[in-house]
């Protein structure tokens, strides 16, 4: 009973630490957030209870709105895009090629490098005088226009491609992963039954990958929610507010604007839609351990 009741010690103050910081630094300052988003701070936070008048203020909020506008754009291709590209990396690696590690750590280089600094390279690839246009037109294609990155219709999408380009290695990592898992009977079957490649994976390997596509999914959705450094090296929000997204929107807010209540009501938000997005996730993978 002594050694069980040390042993127990142990443990606690081992993991005391930890608990702390999450009590703290995550519940303490989530708390926090949510009870100033209450509030009427401005440059300094009070006490001053309004209820859910920030949050109309917000949802009034032209600013806001198109920081939504754009996060769901953002958000929906940015996904689907990194998944089927982040796939079809790791279908031609699966093919045993020569070199497989070198090919694997060149996909997987983007993924090590900040969003500052892919912000950045892309900035400069983007922009009309030194980037892709600039090099097509000096090679004498005077008509070529690549100018999406001033132009507002199109601004967001400039951060979509920053954005697949980098994360793509790290979905090819996770498919990659889940094909070694495939049992080789499985090709041995379909090579005998005659069926085309692409019919065996349509049909058979992607719905027996549906954990390495949701472990993907719920990563670049979170990923999509906490936006900031991409568009403030690239763009900066702009042409205007054509690329503003939420975070930079809280960030804005919170140290330029002094307006601390409208900023919480802002990360508040983003915070509910990261639970959203990960809540169901999370029951999906509890259920299926259960049943296992």
């Amino acid at each position: 009973m002594r050694l069980s009741l040390n042993s127990r010690l142990s443990t606690i103050s081992a993991l005391l630490p930890a608990l702390l910081v999450m009590l703290v630094v995550y519940i303490g300052a989530t708390s926090w957030t949510v009870w100033m988003s209450l509030t009427n701070s401005r440059m300094l936070p009070n006490n001053n209870f309004v209820g859910l008048r920030q949050y109309e203020l917000l949802l009034g909020n032209d600013r806001w709105i198109t920081s939504v506008h754009n996060i769901v754009i953002y958000g929906v291709l940015f996904v689907s895009l990194a998944l089927l590209v982040g796939f079809l990396l790791a279908v031609a690696i699966d093919q045993r090629v020569r070199a497989e590690d070198t090919i694997r750590s060149i996909y997987l280089y983007p993924y090590s490098m900040s969003f500052v600094v892919t912000g950045l390279v892309w900035q400069w690839l983007l922009n009309p005088t030194l980037g892709i246009q600039h090099v097509l037109r000096s090679w004498g294609f005077e008509g070529a226009t690549f100018d999406w990155i001033v132009r507002p219709e199109t601004a967001i999408y400039c951060l979509v491609i920053a954005g697949v380009w980098q994360a793509s290695g790290l979905v090819m990592a996770i498919m990659l992963a889940g094909l070694r898992g495939v049992d080789e009977e499985i090709w041995k079957a379909a090579r005998v039954d005659g069926l085309p490649k692409w019919r065996v994976y349509v049909s058979i390997i992607i719905p027996m990958m549906g954990a390495s596509f949701a472990t993907a999914a719920v990563l670049l959705s979170t990923a999509v929610v906490r936006l900031y450094d991409l568009s403030v090296a690239m763009t900066n929000g702009g042409p205007g507010i054509a690329s503003e997204v939420p975070a930079k929107f809280v960030m804005d807010h919170l140290f330029e604007r002094a307006n601390i209540g409208l900023a919480t009501a802002a990360a508040t938000t983003m915070l509910i839609t990261v639970i959203a997005v990960v809540a169901p996730y999370l029951y999906w993978r509890a259920r299926k351990g259960e049943v296992r």
